[in-house]
């Protein structure tokens, strides 16, 4: 049984090293020291309530798992942890969701749950995310790669483990370009695919999507993403730069801009070699090129005559625990369990999502390899700071602006500014 696989593995770990570390009192603090659970026998059997809320994704029936697969972990848990008598109760809270949601009514919120890295500033400050110390902040330290580290760091505490990278990459049809031209985007808008065939889709009016431009550009926000007073330097004259070549990007005919799942139909029809996206697209865009699917690490790009990398934000999807839990030890070990490797790799198994840790098997998986590729090779931080708040609707106004031809070569400089502007406008 695929719940006797769980167990083996989790208690392979638990005699490996502590699971434990205390969580955050109810101001937010933390306990640092971790502690592992004495399971010789000897002790009393404890009853513990323990909500989790995850996404309705991991709660609905696939195959191997009817209940779904976040109640088959859990049981698994604790299956392992005869110390302790856990009674589950599930509710419903995607990822991106989380912040709204259990800041509502912190104290009522689940006592474990999942949510997207960029929202850690304000569940924090809100006393709704502990910080996790001991023996499970280094565990998160020790078996993630730095960026998935640095994704779930706030105020130099780790505050979630992360069980998936969060980020995007580029899908192309392999019958309009060879491995070679997908690698520079120059190369790309160049070649000839066509009547009526698009060379490139892009979602340039999406926040997180436009900063990869700027960043191929040589510019950066927030110094490496974790300093605030650094400010961000997209204004500045390779910032401009940016700006322009994108204006003409978007008045390019091979160009298309991404609206609503646009390109994916552009794909089926034969008539797009390559759009940015994410792994959630992956069925979706498997299924209308076939054959000719293709995924790999964002192109490089030439602006003001310096080719540099394109970048995406790079971020993750972590597993939290809430500071006001009545049974901190057993959140924080059921947090560690969720994001660790067993886990991960029933994830991947199940939903195709792309695990952080090593040894995840995903065989010759082309988009696990690209999302892989993107997060080591052309990513950036994407910064967990709460004066990243105030980035993505300025950065969604120059996007909507450059689409609609709002943005010349003639006012390029003065719009980079005012966006810039308002990226600072949090207290900088």
């Amino acid at each position: 049984m695929k719940k006797k696989r769980v167990l083996a593995l989790f208690m392979t770990v638990l005699m490996a090293g502590g699971l434990l570390a205390g969580c955050g009192s109810s101001d937010g603090g933390s306990t640092e020291g971790g502690s592992g659970s004495d399971s010789s026998g000897t002790e009393e059997v404890t009853e513990v309530n323990l909500t989790v809320w995850g996404p309705q994704e991991d709660q609905a029936a696939v195959e191997g798992y009817d209940e779904g697969i976040l109640k088959a972990m859990c049981e698994a848990f604790d299956e392992a942890h005869p110390e302790w008598e856990i009674n589950f109760e599930y509710g419903v809270c995607g990822e991106g969701e989380a912040r709204d949601v259990v800041t509502k009514d912190v104290e009522e919120a689940g006592d474990v749950y999942f949510f997207a890295n960029d929202q850690i500033p304000t569940l924090a400050d809100a006393g709704a995310l502990a910080k996790l110390g001991g023996s499970t902040a280094d565990w998160v330290k020790e078996n993630n790669a730095e960026t998935m580290v640095q994704s779930v760091t706030y105020k130099d505490g780790i505050y979630g483990v992360p069980f998936t990278s969060n980020t995007w990459f580029m899908y192309y049809d392999k019958s309009k370009y060879t491995e070679d031209e997908v690698k520079s985007l120059d190369t790309m808008m160049a070649k000839d695919l066509g009547e009526g065939v698009y060379n490139f889709a892009f979602p340039m009016d999406n926040s997180w999507y436009i900063e990869a431009f700027y960043f191929g550009a040589g510019c950066s926000i927030f110094g490496d993403g974790t300093d605030a007073s650094a400010g961000c330097d997209f204004d500045s004259e390779a910032g401009i730069a940016a700006t322009q070549y994108m204006v003409d990007l978007a008045a390019n005919p091979k160009y298309s801009n991404e609206k609503d799942g646009s390109s994916i139909s552009l794909f089926s029809e034969g008539r797009l070699g390559a759009y940015c996206s994410g792994s959630w697209d992956a069925a979706a865009i498997r299924e209308a090129l076939g054959e000719n699917f293709g995924a790999v690490k964002l192109p490089t790009v030439t602006i003001n005559g310096t080719e540099g990398q394109m970048r995406s934000f790079a971020g993750s999807k972590a597993i939290g625990v809430n500071p006001n839990c009545e049974n901190p030890e057993v959140a924080v070990a059921l947090a560690q369990y969720l994001g660790g490797q067993e886990c991960q790799q029933i994830r991947y198994e199940t939903r195709g999502i792309t695990p952080t840790l090593s040894g995840i098997e995903v065989g010759d998986d082309e988009v696990a390899a690209a999302e892989m590729s993107e997060i080591s090779e052309a990513s950036f931080l994407q910064p967990v700071l709460s004066e990243m708040n105030a980035y993505w609707t300025p950065a969604e106004t120059m996007g909507k602006e450059i689409i609609q031809g709002d943005v010349t070569a003639d006012n390029a400089a003065e719009k980079t500014q005012a966006m810039v502007e308002g990226i600072l406008s949090d207290g900088l």
